[in-house]
C-alpha cells in the first residue's frame, strides 16, 4: 500500500531544496520496493523546521524536520515511511509539537495540510463554507456578520473591516472594486505570502464574499512583484476557481457575478499605502493621492473600492462559516479574533505564529522564538514593520493589542516581529528607519522627501559628535514636522523608530560611528 508523503512547496522549503528532497524521496523509496504518494503541501510556518517532511500514519502525520537532501536515505533507511520517531531529525506527531500546539489557528488552519491548489482538498477542510453562506445573504448582512466579528485591518490601520465595507456598500455606482494588498514588504513579514502559496483559495474565497457584500463584480490582487511562485499559484487557482463556479459571471448558479485577476506591484515600498497602490493599479506612478475623498468613495478608477490586506479578506471565510461570534470570542478590548506574528531576525525559531489578541511579546520571542539565534541577551524588539517602534525589555510584558501598544507609541501593524541581541547599535538602527524612507518616500510631500534626507545628516552629525546636543535637539524638532506635517503614513511614521531609539536606547546616541563612547 501506498504512504503519502509530504513535502511543502512554499518558497522558503523550495531555497533549502525542497524540491530535490522529493524527487529524492520518491526515486529512492521505488527503488527499495516502497512506492509513495508524494503530496507537495504548503507550509505549516514553522520555518526552523524547513524543509518539514511529513508521512501519513495510521495516527496521524508524523513530521521530519529540517531535512536536507542528503538526509533521505538516513530516513528511508531509519523507517521514514513507519513513522519511526529513532532518526534525530524526527519531531513526532505534527500537531503535537509544541510550537504548533499552542497556537490559535483561525486563518491558518489548513496551511500545511492541503495541496494548494485541490479544490477537493479544499472543500475537504471546510474550504468554500463562507461563500456559500454568503450566497445564501443579503450584502447588508454579510456587512453586519463582518461588523459583528470585531475584524480590523491587518495591513497597519487596524480600520474596522465591515465599517469600510458599508460605506462601499452605501455609495451607489455602476461598478465596484475589491481590491486586495498583498504587497507584503515589512521586514520580517511573510504571513500574506504563506496565505498566497499555501491556501490561495482562502484569499479567492474571502475576496468573493467581499463582492458579494458591497456588490463589487471585479477584483484585483496586488501582488508583490518578489513573489513569483505566489503568482504562478495564485493564477491557477484562479483558473480553477473558475472552472469550478467559485469564481466568474455565475457563482455556483446564483446569478450573482465575481471576476478576479493578479497584477504585479511595482516593487516600490510605498505601493503598500492604499492610494498610491491603486495610482500604481491604475499603471501610473505610485504617488500618494489627497484624502478625501477615500478609497471606499472615489478608488479605483474613481469607482467605489475595498482596500483590505491579504489577512483582513482571509479572516473572511472564517466568519461567515462559523459565524461572528466564533471569531470574536478570541482576543481582547477592541482587538478581536487572532493576529498572524511572524518571528524574525536574530531568532532561534523563527516562523508563522498565529495567536488570539492579548498574549505578550515576552511569551512570543521566549515560549515560540526561544530566545536570540546567537544566544546572546535579547535587547530590542521592532513590531509591526520598518515604520513602527523599537521596544525596551520594559515593554514586552503588554498585552498584544491595538490600543496598549498605541497607548506607548508602538505598533502592531502587519505583525512582523524583528528581534535584536545587545549586539545592536540603535543609533545606527535609527539611522536606517530614516534612509529607509529617504530610498522608498515617493516625493509628494516636502516633510517626507527631505525630512528624511536631513534625518539621515543629522543623525551621522549625531554619532560623529559633532555638536552632539544641538543635533540632537534638532532631530527631535524633525521628528515632529514629519509627524505632523507628511501626507501619508510613511513619513508620517518614520520618525517612530527614531524616536523610540532615542527614548529608551539614549546611550547609544552617545557613541561615535566606530563604537566607542565619546
Amino acid at each position: 500500500m501506498s504512504v503519502r508523503v509530504y513535502v511543502p512547496r512554499d518558497t522558503t522549503a523550495l531555497s533549502l531544496g525542497a524540491d530535490t528532497i522529493a524527487s529524492r524521496l520518491e526515486r529512492e523509496a521505488t527503488a527499495r520496493g516502497q512506492p509513495i504518494t508524494l503530496v507537495r503541501n504548503g507550509s505549516r510556518g514553522l520555518s526552523w523546521l524547513e524543509p518539514l517532511v511529513e508521512v501519513d500514519t495510521p495516527i496521524g502525520r508524523f513530521a521530519y524536520g529540517p531535512v536536507a537532501p542528503g538526509d533521505v536515505t538516513a530516513l528511508l533507511d531509519s523507517g521514514l515511511l513507519e513513522g519511526s520517531v529513532s532518526h534525530p531529525l524526527a519531531q513526532g506527531p505534527t500537531e503535537e509539537i509544541d510550537y504548533l500546539a499552542r497556537q490559535q489557528r483561525l486563518t491558518f488552519a489548513r496551511i500545511g495540510i492541503t495541496d494548494p491548489l485541490s479544490i477537493e482538498d479544499y472543500r475537504a477542510h471546510n474550504g468554500f463554507c463562507g461563500l456559500e453562506a454568503a450566497l445564501q445573504r443579503e450584502p447588508q448582512d454579510i456587512v453586519e456578520e463582518v461588523k459583528a466579528s470585531g475584524l480590523r485591518g491587518r495591513g497597519g490601520a487596524a480600520f474596522p473591516t465591515g465599517i469600510k465595507w458599508q460605506t462601499v456598500l452605501d455609495t451607489p455606482a455602476d461598478q465596484k472594486y475589491i481590491v486586495c494588498n498583498a504587497d507584503e514588504g515589512d521586514s520580517g513579514t511573510f504571513a500574506d505570502r504563506l496565505v498566497m502559496e499555501c491556501d490561495p483559495y482562502m484569499l479567492i474565497e474571502g475576496m468573493a464574499i467581499a463582492g458579494l457584500a458591497v456588490g463589487a463584480t471585479q477584483g484585483y490582487i496586488y501582488l508583490r512583484s518578489e513573489y513569483p511562485l505566489a503568482k504562478e499559484i495564485l493564477d491557477e487557482a484562479i483558473r480553477r476557481a473558475e472552472q469550478a463556479g467559485y469564481l466568474g459571471d455565475d457563482l455556483r448558479d446564483s446569478g450573482r457575478a465575481f471576476h478576479l485577476e493578479v497584477r504585479l506591484g511595482a516593487g516600490a515600498y510605498i505601493c503598500g499605502e492604499e492610494t498610491s497602490l491603486l495610482e500604481s493599479l491604475e499603471g501610473k506612478r505610485g504617488l500618494v493621492r489627497f484624502k478625501p475623498p477615500l478609497p471606499a468613495i472615489e478608488g479605483l478608477f474613481g469607482r467605489p473600492t475595498v482596500v483590505n490586506n491579504v489577512l483582513s479578506l482571509a479572516a473572511v471565510p472564517f466568519i461567515l462559516a462559523e459565524g461572528a461570534e466564533a471569531y470574536a470570542s478570541h482576543g481582547m478590548g477592541r482587538s478581536r479574533g487572532t493576529l498572524a506574528l511572524q518571528l524574525a531576525g536574530n531568532v532561534r525559531r523563527g516562523g508563522l505564529v498565529e495567536l488570539a489578541f492579548g498574549t505578550t511579546l515576552r511569551t512570543l520571542m521566549e515560549a515560540f522564538g526561544g530566545g536570540t539565534a546567537s544566544g546572546r541577551t535579547l535587547r530590542a524588539v521592532q513590531v509591526g514593520g520598518p515604520l513602527c517602534a523599537y521596544l525596551p525589555e520594559s515593554q514586552w510584558d503588554m498585552p498584544l493589542d491595538y490600543e496598549t501598544f498605541a497607548e506607548v507609541g508602538a505598533g502592531v501593524g502587519h505583525g512582523g516581529v524583528v528581534m535584536f541581541d545587545d549586539s545592536v547599535d540603535m543609533a545606527e538602527q535609527a539611522r536606517f528607519s530614516m534612509e529607509f524612507c529617504k530610498v522608498e518616500s515617493c516625493g509628494k510631500c516636502t516633510p517626507c522627501r527631505i525630512g528624511s534626507t536631513r534625518g539621515v545628516e543629522v543623525i551621522d552629525r549625531i554619532r560623529a559628535n559633532d555638536n552632539r546636543e544641538a543635533n540632537l535637539a534638532l532631530l527631535s524638532d524633525l521628528c515632529e514636522t514629519m509627524v505632523d506635517g507628511s501626507l501619508c503614513a510613511m513619513g508620517g511614521m518614520t520618525p517612530f523608530p527614531v524616536q523610540s531609539a532615542l527614548k529608551h536606547f539614549s546611550e547609544d546616541f552617545q557613541r561615535t560611528a566606530n563604537g566607542d563612547r565619546s
